[in-house]
């Protein structure tokens, strides 16, 4: 799946249109509270201006309803934060295909970058309207995708605008490139032993990757809420657990087609309350007493996890072990992240909350690699094939 890299064409006086995932937390002044998804642009964006370049860039915010007062999800803070990121001006314009956007554009020089205002602001963008996407496309010389995140949606700015580049490039930015290396091409052909770590609350959400995984994968290990789905299909009891009764079906397949590669929870660290100042014990899986609910793996399930962690050679972790935000219920998330940071595996973190756990836990630089997008690196793990990358340049 290698495809062509902002780094492999020749961007000097061209004007690179840029989608990137600047989907960044405001407070309630406007300002980004957390300008992370800023500075994963930077390489791409100074890639481009330091050759002699410029950038058009262009994102989302939040969820705007066209048509309504969508002044708070305004993509100027972004453009602000950029521009001190950068230590240079960042132009803006108010409106995303508009006469304001056009004229901008029109006058950029080399070396400037110029960010549009929020794609969502015009119904468009959801729709993937071959007319919008046509008016983006009509804005530059060559298309970039830099937006891991969005990825596995169709929305135009990831599908249509590309499309409507024609011959132009089309290529990645060095975020999409480095995660498609990592969750495709690490996959592919995996280090040996190959172990997976999936948590997280619910079965629903995880069993095309829990299916995908035990046919690529040595060991697929279960945590989280949806461990007690599993227990009750083998007959456990769960007390007050969180559970998917209506997949319990559906445990008890994946268990049969799973062998000895799907590997279990032996023990509960349960709680009589969701709060760490509950009642709590610490059972056998399966054997939750009535009143109680479990709330992590138990320190046995830990101490297994982190063995079979330590000597593999690829890990790939997704979805929490137990309610990581609550102490100490925090335990066995602690454990895992631990045993991958001191392990020398090429190790994968899938986005969303397992990405919120290592940073929160200080292990980010001891992985090999932290997913960007939750929802893409799920869908990517699964074995699907995104329109939004499948169409870009091959190397």
């Amino acid at each position: 799946m290698a495809k062509k890299s902002i780094a492999d064409v020749d961007v000097a006086g061209k004007t690179v249109l840029m989608r990137v995932d600047f989907n960044v937390p405001l407070d309630d002044a406007g300002k980004v509270t957390d300008a992370r998804r800023v500075e994963m642009a930077l390489p791409s964006i100074k890639s481009v201006i330091d050759r002699g370049g410029r950038v058009i860039l262009m994102s989302h915010l939040g969820r705007p309803e066209p048509g309504a007062d969508n002044s708070k999800y305004s993509l100027k803070p972004a453009a602000e934060a950029l521009a001190g990121l950068l230590s240079k001006p960042v132009a803006f314009a108010t409106d995303t295909v508009g006469s304001d956007a056009v004229a901008k554009a029109g006058a950029l020089t080399d070396g400037d970058v110029l960010v549009l205002e929020n794609l969502r602001f015009e119904k468009g963008e959801k729709k993937g309207d071959a007319e919008f996407a046509g008016k983006l496309a009509a804005l530059a010389d060559i298309y970039c995708n830099d937006a891991f995140g969005t990825c596995h949606r169709t929305d135009a700015s990831m599908v249509a605008v590309p499309e409507a580049m024609g011959d132009k490039p089309k290529v990645v930015g060095y975020l999409v490139d480095k995660e498609i290396k990592y969750l495709t091409d690490a996959i592919k052909s995996p280090q040996r032993p190959f172990v997976a770590i999936l948590g997280g609350a619910k079965v629903s959400d995880k069993i095309m990757v829990i299916k995908n995984l035990l046919g690529i994968c040595d060991k697929v290990l279960i945590g989280g809420a949806m461990a007690y789905t599993f227990s009750l299909a083998e007959g456990g009891k769960v007390g007050g657990s969180l559970v998917e009764k209506d997949k319990v079906d559906l445990a008890k397949e994946l268990i049969a087609a799973g062998g000895d590669k799907l590997v279990l929870p032996v023990d509960t660290h349960c709680g009589d309350d969701f709060k760490s100042s509950c009642n709590k014990v610490v059972v056998k899986a399966g054997e939750i007493p009535d009143g109680f609910e479990g709330l992590d793996i138990g320190p046995e399930t830990a101490k297994m996890y982190a063995e079979l962690v330590k000597n593999a050679k690829t890990v790939v972790w997704n979805g929490p072990m137990g309610v990581f935000e609550m102490p100490p219920f925090d335990e066995g998330t602690k454990a895992v992240a631990q045993a991958i940071a001191d392990s020398d595996s090429i190790s994968i973190i899938g986005g969303g909350d397992s990405a919120a756990a290592v940073a929160q836990l200080g292990f980010a630089d001891q992985v090999s690699h932290v997913s960007t997008g939750g929802g893409a690196s799920l869908a990517m793990l699964e074995g699907q094939k995104f329109a939004a990358v499948e169409l870009l340049d091959e190397k």
